[in-house]
């Protein structure tokens, strides 16, 4: 008994080290819903050009996000889906490096395959009886939404407002509502799920997308490699491929 008493000791201890050293090489990245897809392909790509390191992702609207880490979350990288965001970050002294813009996105209508309340324009999301999704203020597809509005006189009738733009996409993927206004790179990701609408108009309204090395990040140097995947040639292939627009 003595004897497998130090075998299980010796095994706790082996496993607490494996367990800390993976931790230790392991960064934590707080990234807006939109950038899940290609965030996830973006650490496959830094995983594999440094070998043992580790990527962990909270992906959520970015105002979610930013408050969490204001609330004195952990985490190693902030991508925010707007330059609001980062500012709140910024403002509580929470970032170590400028923030640095790597993409911008563009709102769209989403509807179900073949359009069927045929949608033409963001105006026609103010009809009556249709159901359309938005995201909350101040998540940043919905503040890119009410400058919209605000700048065509156009208010609309939401039958929800939804916590991140992938919860806006997925009402109308899931049928319960006509319409949602989402990024192009979610219409993208969706497919034949959805038909899309473009309109004019948001043009008035694109995002900037910013990433940064947070100040109490516990592996910064590890965090600025992954900001440098992200900022450099390949993370530019590859929101390029999503459908990202260049800052």
């Amino acid at each position: 008994m003595h004897r497998i008493g130090w075998v299980a000791i010796v095994l706790v201890a082996s496993l607490t080290s494996c367990t800390s050293g993976a931790q230790q090489n392991s960064i934590v990245v707080f990234a807006a819903a939109s950038l899940k897809q290609v965030f996830t392909q973006l650490g496959d790509r830094f995983k594999s050009d440094n070998p043992g390191a580790g990527v962990q992702f909270n992906f959520a609207g970015s105002s979610e996000l930013a408050t969490q880490l204001t609330q004195g979350a952990t985490a190693d990288v902030f991508a925010s889906a707007d330059t609001a965001q980062m500012d709140r970050v910024a403002a509580a002294g929470l970032v170590a490096d400028g923030p640095t813009t790597f993409a911008s996105n563009t709102l769209t209508i989403v509807t179900a395959p073949g359009n069927p309340k045929h949608l033409q324009s963001f105006a026609d999301l103010a009809r009556p009886g249709l159901s359309v999704v938005i995201c909350q203020q101040p998540v940043p597809c919905g503040s890119a939404t009410r400058r919209i509005e605000e700048a065509t006189g156009t208010q609309l009738h939401p039958v929800s407002e939804e916590p991140s733009v992938t919860d806006a996409l997925n009402k109308v993927t899931t049928g319960q509502a006509d319409a949602a206004l989402v990024y192009v790179t979610d219409a993208a990701t969706a497919g034949a799920q959805v038909a899309t609408v473009k309109f004019p108009e948001a043009a008035s309204a694109v995002n900037s997308y910013p990433i940064a090395v947070l100040k109490k990040a516990p592996q910064s140097a590890l965090a600025r490699k992954f900001v440098a995947t992200v900022t450099g040639g390949t993370g530019r292939g590859l929101l390029d491929q999503a459908g990202f627009a260049r800052p």
